[in-house]
C-alpha cells in the first residue's frame, strides 16, 4: 500500500478485530436488520434466482459482514470497484441502522481488465499484475496487455504525466511495441525505480532474441550434478516435476541453447547450465562456490 498512499497518514486495520467478537446473537440481530428482497436486488443474485441456482447462505451475509466495517470504521467515503457498488449502498443502509446518520458516500471506479484483455484483472485468474511483483515479472507481464488495452492501463495506474500520455497515443500509432515497451519501462519504474525500469527495457530486449538477460537468477546446487525436472522445480520456474515433465514433453525447454527432450536429463555441473522455459523464463543452474563464468 505504501508505494501508493502516504504511509505516515495511513492506518492498517483488520476487520477481525471487531466481526471476530462477534456472537451469534449479534449476526442474528444484524441479519434482521435488511430484507432476502433487497438482497436479491444485487443483479447477479437477481439473475441466479430466476434461473434457480443456488445461493449460499454465506453469500447474503458478506454484503452484510462488509457493511459492518462502514458502521465500526465510521467511514466517511468508501472506494471499490463497480462490482462492489451493491455492498457499498448496503453498508450506507446499515449505518443508518446503527445510529450513523450521515452515511458514507459510495465512489466507484471502472475495472481493469486483465492481461488476458478479456476477464477483469484477478489473482486468481492469474491474469494480474502486482504492486510487489518483481521488476522483471512485472515487466514481463506488461508486455502481455493488449495493444488495444494500453491507454486504459496508462490512465488507470496514474504512472504517466499529461505528456508522456500523449507520446504513448502515439507510439500506439505508430509502433505498438515500441509503444508497450514505453508503457512497462514507466511501470516498472513507478513501482520499483527508473534505473530499473531501463533495466528490464534491455532485459526484455535480450529476451526477445532468445538471448539470456545478464542478470538472471543463480541456484547455486551443493552436489556435482543433479536432475533437470529437480532443478526446474528448484528454481521455480515449474511448480512441480509433474508440470516440469509435461514442459520438456511440449518442446518448451531448452538447457543451454538445446531443447531438452529427456525428462530424466541430468546436469553435470562442471560448468553451470543455463535453463529456459517458454520464451521468458531464464535461470542459472552452478555448483555452491562457483564463479560465474
Amino acid at each position: 500500500a505504501a508505494k501508493i498512499l502516504d504511509r505516515s497518514k495511513t492506518i492498517i486495520r483488520y476487520n477481525s478485530e471487531w466481526l471476530g467478537k462477534m456472537s451469534f446473537e449479534e449476526v442474528i440481530r444484524l441479519a434482521s436488520r435488511y430484507t432476502v428482497a433487497r438482497m436479491l436486488e444485487r443483479d447477479d443474485f437477481a439473475k441466479r434466482y430466476k434461473t434457480g441456482e443456488p445461493i449460499a447462505i454465506h453469500e447474503l451475509l458478506y454484503p452484510l459482514a462488509q457493511a459492518m466495517d462502514s458502521v465500526e470504521l465510521k467511514n466517511d467515503v468508501e472506494l471499490g470497484g463497480t462490482d462492489q457498488k451493491f455492498n457499498l449502498l448496503v453498508g450506507r443502509d446499515i449505518q443508518r441502522e446503527y445510529g450513523i446518520a450521515d452515511a458514507q458516500v459510495c465512489i466507484t471506479l471502472p475495472l481493469l481488465e486483465g492481461i488476458d484483455g478479456v476477464q477483469k484483472m484477478s489473482k486468481s485468474l492469474d491474469n494480474y499484475i502486482g504492486f510487489n511483483d518483481s521488476p522483471r515479472e512485472m515487466y514481463q507481464r506488461m508486455l502481455k496487455v493488449p495493444d488495444e488495452l494500453m491507454m486504459k492501463y496508462a490512465q488507470y495506474t496514474g504512472v504517466l504525466t499529461k505528456e508522456e500520455l500523449q507520446m504513448l497515443e502515439q507510439l500506439i500509432k505508430e509502433s505498438p511495441r515500441e509503444a508497450k515497451h514505453f508503457l512497462s519501462e514507466k511501470v516498472v519504474a513507478f513501482f520499483h525505480s527508473p534505473e530499473l525500469g531501463r533495466r528490464e527495457r534491455q532485459a526484455a530486449e535480450s529476451i526477445a532474441q532468445g538471448e539470456a538477460p545478464e542478470d538472471i537468477e543463480e541456484i547455486a546446487v551443493a552436489a556435482n550434478e543433479i536432475g533437470l525436472l529437480d532443478a526446474m522445480v528448484l528454481a521455480k520456474v515449474a511448480s512441480s516435476k509433474s508440470e516440469a515433465r509435461r514442459l520438456i514433453e511440449q518442446g518448451g525447454v531448452m538447457v543451454d541453447n538445446v531443447r531438452a527432450s529427456d525428462s530424466k536429463q541430468m546436469l553435470y555441473l562442471d560448468s553451470e547450465k543455463i535453463i529456459k522455459v517458454g520464451k521468458r523464463k531464464f535461470v542459472r543452474i552452478k555448483k555452491s562456490g562457483a564463479n560465474k563464468e
